[in-house]
């Protein structure tokens, strides 16, 4: 059985937690842009970046991902929607981690875990506030994207699990000034891999907490 991993935003808060906790168990491959130049909405920096490494990889997070582009915050009513802005945070948040699961075929052990980090607010079920436009339908697209996905990559291996991850709102630069209770970047990466490795294949497919509860969709 392999006992690689690989974790995608290695360099941010929430990804440089899943590499530390899953270096205790595994020989980890991290990737990023500020590390590797990987620019996730870039299909030829995916090539040259994921083409390097071999695997074939057990467990993989995919951490990447923005609020929203520099200079730019979380629409809070319609008429704060900017294209430009909604069109690379769809590019960073969807398309990227899309781009992503193209690359890894062929680079999965058998039973690979894979875990690719949205967020609750991209639950349609859930949203009872509005706002957030750009960022709720880029992770929303993404929830859509994984589940796809784990119905594909199961088809080939009935033993994988591939998910949408909510880690909860963690203490990164992403979140500061929000006043909602956080989880340090630690416990939130000590929790996330307790969920992906704690889940059945028959869950594949699934959108999960960082509790293991199920967020409808």
């Amino acid at each position: 059985m392999s006992n690689n991993a690989l974790v995608i935003g290695a360099s941010g808060g929430i990804g440089a937690a899943l590499a530390e906790r899953l270096a205790r168990d595994y020989a980890v491959t991290r990737l990023s842009r500020s590390a590797d130049g990987l620019d996730v909405t870039d299909p030829a920096s995916i090539e040259r970046v994921l083409g390097a490494v071999e695997g074939p990889f057990a467990v993989v997070f995919v951490a990447s991902g923005i609020l929203a582009p520099p200079g730019h915050a979380p629409e809070k009513a319609l008429d704060a929607i900017d294209a430009e802005a909604m069109a690379r945070t769809m590019a960073v948040n969807a398309i990227g981690p899309a781009l992503v699961l193209k690359a890894l075929v062929g680079k999965l052990a058998p039973g690979a875990r894979i875990g690719v980090l949205t967020a609750r607010v991209g639950s349609i079920g859930d949203n009872g506030m509005g706002g957030w436009y750009s960022y709720r339908a880029s992770k929303a697209a993404a929830n859509q994207i994984t589940h796809g996905a784990a119905i594909e990559l199961g088809r080939k291996d009935k033993q994988s699990v591939v998910v949408a991850l909510h880690p909860g709102t963690v203490e990164t630069s992403f979140t500061e000034g929000y006043k909602a209770k956080k989880l340090s970047p630690e416990d939130a990466a000590d929790k996330l891999v307790g969920v992906l490795m704690g889940l059945d294949p028959a869950q594949s497919g699934g959108f999960f907490d960082y509790a293991a509860k199920p967020i409808e969709w």
